[in-house]
């Protein structure tokens, strides 16, 4: 095997370590977007339940301070999934940049791969002549000591 190829192959290793790198931090990064998405859904569904709840009790009398305390909540809740839906967005930002980076690392390791085969297909061709040429040369050797021969040695 020749140098260059053997380099060939240990880039390939590299690139192979650095796809399996790229391929964890993409999953590392989408748990971290199903975390933040469970958030999210834990303050959407906290925030209509207590809607629900306010809702059914609207023939209620209640106190001022009570509605103002109320709203005040809400607000601060809506200000909470407001955060929440940010920060999902950054996750998806991350989970694309994540993906492109996987992409380029696959994409890489192919190509090396392709490289590697041509290489070794283009060392298969060349012994394959070195060897045709060995028995075309042993034959014409032959061939020769044959012809040399008096008629009547055969």
């Amino acid at each position: 095997m020749s140098s260059s190829l053997q380099a060939f192959l240990v880039a390939i290793e590299m690139a192979e370590r650095q796809r399996d790198a790229a391929r964890q931090a993409l999953q590392d990064v989408r748990r971290g977007q199903q975390s933040a998405q469970r958030q999210f859904d834990q303050l959407q569904g906290y925030s209509e339940e207590i809607q629900g709840r306010w809702g059914a009790q609207e023939g209620m009398e209640v106190k001022p301070e009570v509605m103002h305390h109320q709203y005040q909540f809400m607000d601060r809740l809506g200000h909470a999934i407001g955060m929440q839906t940010g920060v999902l967005d950054e996750h998806a930002g991350r989970v694309q940049a994540a993906e492109q980076h996987l992409l380029q690392a696959e994409l890489r390791l192919a190509s090396l791969k392709k490289v590697v085969d041509k290489r070794r297909c283009e060392q298969e061709l060349l012994q394959a002549r070195r060897e045709q040429k060995q028995t075309d040369e042993r034959a014409a050797i032959q061939s020769a000591r044959t012809d040399r021969r008096p008629l009547g040695e055969e």
